[in-house]
């Protein structure tokens, strides 16, 4: 008989040591997945802001302006301008 309850107190502190073993890698876990929900989101603010700074580095006026003055461009003189029609 003790036999079988030293066996069975082995059993109940082997289950114990395993229920706090798997609750400790949950709380990981659950703060691994909280440290990725935050850069996820620090990602997609990033995102935002470039997405805006790229538009605005594309902004028609702006390439316009950088053409004419870095590179001396201007629109062509109206009889600089050859129309040229698709034939059916």
């Amino acid at each position: 008989m003790a036999r079988l309850t030293g066996f069975l107190v082995m059993l109940v502190v082997a289950s114990s040591l395993g229920v706090v073993a798997s609750q400790h890698q949950a709380r990981k876990l659950y703060t691994a997945v909280e440290r990725e929900q935050q850069r996820s989101q620090q990602l997609e603010i990033e995102w935002g802001q470039l997405q805006l700074e790229q538009s605005t580095w594309a902004a028609h006026a702006r390439i316009e302006k950088l053409a004419r003055e870095k590179l001396a461009m201007r629109p062509p003189l109206s009889g600089q301008i050859i129309a040229i029609e698709e034939r059916p």
